[in-house]
């Protein structure tokens, strides 16, 4: 589990493809602090489990389901990741609770700078779309924020200058793909609504009649 703050960027500096999967090593300091062989770490907002380490660098094995639900086939040496650790139980949860399990990729359809926020329009499929709320949580590319608005399956976020200058969304261009993660609490509320044992009155129209979406 993680928060969506991110602790640094790192820098990708190999490559290995193998069969369907890939090994990805990452150039950092930050996250390497008391890492262990089989730890955790998002990379760009996935869950990566870690083989390999030095005292500047850690690997992954991608797996061809994380090639195909994230950004990582897109990925070149000297691309800039964002990098976080797992949640400690002593931790403050500063973000959001996120899972590290991209749900798909998305595209970014439109940068504008409004005064000394940057605004993001970011277009997801209509699969996952009715998950994202305004004033509600999303993951882009692991970094937790607040939906703007969303018109259909378009949604918007306003970046403040210090996440901007601190994730890998200063580097990002109109047309780049990003990995999204929509909140946990959505998918569950969807579960149980559609759930044949559902018996209650509780639907979407009672939901947003009482303010909760």
């Amino acid at each position: 589990m993680f928060t969506g703050l991110i602790e640094e960027i790192g820098i990708i500096s190999k490559i290995e493809k193998k069969d369907s999967s890939v090994y990805l090593t990452v150039e950092c300091k930050k996250v390497l602090d008391s890492i262990k062989i089989g730890d955790s770490i998002a990379i760009n907002g996935a869950c990566q489990t870690v083989i390999e380490f030095s005292d500047n660098w850690f690997s992954v094995f991608a797996s061809y389901e994380t090639l195909l639900v994230t950004n990582f086939s897109d990925l070149k040496v000297g691309d800039h990741v964002n990098l976080e650790r797992t949640l400690r139980l002593c931790d403050r949860l500063d973000g959001h609770m996120v899972t590290g399990h991209v749900d798909e990729k998305a595209k970014i359809e439109k940068i504008e700078k409004i005064g000394e926020s940057t605004k993001f329009s970011i277009s997801v499929s209509n699969s996952i779309s009715h998950q994202i709320v305004k004033k509600g949580s999303v993951t882009i590319d692991g970094i937790s924020l607040t939906v703007a608005n969303i018109n259909n399956n378009v949604f918007d976020i306003a970046v403040i200058p210090h996440t901007l200058k601190s994730t890998t969304l200063q580097f990002r261009k109109k047309g780049d793909i990003v990995n999204v993660e929509t909140d946990i609490i959505s998918k569950y509320v969807e579960k149980y609504l559609s759930s044949n044992d559902n018996k209650t009155k509780i639907n979407m129209d009672f939901l947003e009649r009482n303010g909760f979406i």
